[in-house]
């Protein structure tokens, strides 16, 4: 099973040349992981950070083709592989044309914050947040 949301390219994605300038991109891909979380999952940020989060530590991206403004694009996330305390998700856009405008995977850790919050430490995940996850496993 996918995640999937569409997203318009607005002015505010786009570089002088017209398209989308590649950290709005990330910005794109930031927002799908928090409404994954959100609306998948169960476990919104806003709850979330209170006690705990699940930063992006590592990522590969490769940009296909360009977006331009105007288009809706179909964000797609899966998970390719589900550990005790991470996630690597594969993920990919599209255009209205169905090209691939971009493709990668993000690995994210679920983390503990201590009670000074001046450090994390990598937690497991519940088994019942396990089965939520295990929802998306695309093998």
């Amino acid at each position: 099973m996918q995640f999937i949301k569409q997203e318009k390219v607005r002015f505010q994605h786009i570089d002088y040349a017209g398209i989308v300038f590649y950290p709005r991109f990330l910005e794109m891909l930031n927002g799908l992981v928090e409404d994954w979380f959100e609306e998948a999952l169960h476990r919104p940020f806003s709850k979330m950070h209170e006690t705990n989060g699940i930063p992006t530590v590592d990522l590969k991206i490769q940009f296909k083709n360009a977006a331009r403004l105007g288009e809706i694009l179909t964000k797609k996330l899966w998970v390719k592989e589900l550990k005790n305390s991470s996630i690597i998700c594969g993920f990919e856009f599209e255009n209205e044309s169905n090209n691939l405008v971009l493709e990668g995977e993000v690995t994210l850790v679920n983390v503990a914050f201590n009670q000074e919050r001046n450090g994390i430490k990598a937690e497991p995940f519940s088994e019942e947040m396990k089965e939520k996850i295990n929802k998306y496993l695309n093998s």
